[in-house]
């Protein structure tokens, strides 16, 4: 079995998270008042807070429209036999759209064919503004958690953001054996894996449309301190 990181709920929620590609989408019908629900392509901000990229014509956008509360389901169970004995979250809060270029870049990374109709006229980039999180890990366990457990403090890492794409490419570009092996050690699984996501809590690994996530030790600045973690944990599952 693979070497993993110690985890707690709010560890795990957030690596469920990082690592989902998509979600389900609960809204309010602005006709009905049921529970309206929906898939829909996920991604993050470098704080953990999804983001979506949601059509006006979509039925689920007008009902944003009319009511910003909703819920996303994210779940980590597809490799899972019993898909109940896998991990899951549900985050509530309100849908809102952002102007957060890092949204929009960091989406685009996860979904690069979005880019075809990412700046059509009726679509926008949203975020959950999280107010509450539920998570399920498996029979037994089970817990309620607040935004500062899920999401981490980015207050003081514009450098870092602003800088995230250039980070990335050095990272695969100059230590790329590196991020493989850690990918590999990580997963149980051989490949090109790349980093796609950085913050400053951890950075997230993709191999194809397979994700993992690794949470640094300590807090990450810039690119040395990148170069840091990912010898660190090269380190720590040898």
């Amino acid at each position: 079995m693979p070497p993993t990181q110690n985890t707690t709920p709010a560890v795990e929620v957030r690596r469920i998270i990082r690592c989902a590609r998509k979600a389900s989408l609960a809204t309010l019908d602005s006709s009905t008042h049921h529970p309206y629900a929906s898939l829909v392509a996920l991604a993050t901000e470098p704080s953990g807070a999804p983001v979506l990229l949601l059509s006006r014509l979509a039925v689920h956008t007008r009902n944003l429209g009319a009511d910003s509360r909703a819920s996303l389901l994210i779940e980590g169970s597809d490799n899972i036999e019993d898909p109940l004995a896998g991990g899951r979250v549900t985050l509530i809060g309100r849908v809102e759209p952002t102007e957060s270029q890092a949204a929009r870049r960091r989406f685009l990374a996860v979904h690069p064919s979005a880019a075809k109709y990412a700046d059509f006229g009726d679509f926008r980039f949203f975020t959950l503004k999280l107010e509450h999180a539920h998570y399920v890990g498996g029979f037994g366990r089970i817990c309620s958690l607040k935004p500062e457990d899920v999401l981490i403090d980015v207050s003081a890492a514009a450098e870092l953001i602003a800088a995230e794409p250039e980070i990335i490419a050095a990272l695969n570009h100059n230590l790329a054996e590196d991020v493989a092996r850690l990918g590999a050690r990580l997963s149980g699984k051989e490949g090109p894996w790349r980093v796609s996501d950085l913050d400053p809590g951890g950075m997230d690994l993709a191999l194809g449309l397979e994700r993992i996530r690794w949470d640094f030790e300590g807090e990450v600045r810039d690119l040395a301190s990148a170069k840091e973690a990912l010898r660190t944990a090269l380190a720590t599952l040898r």
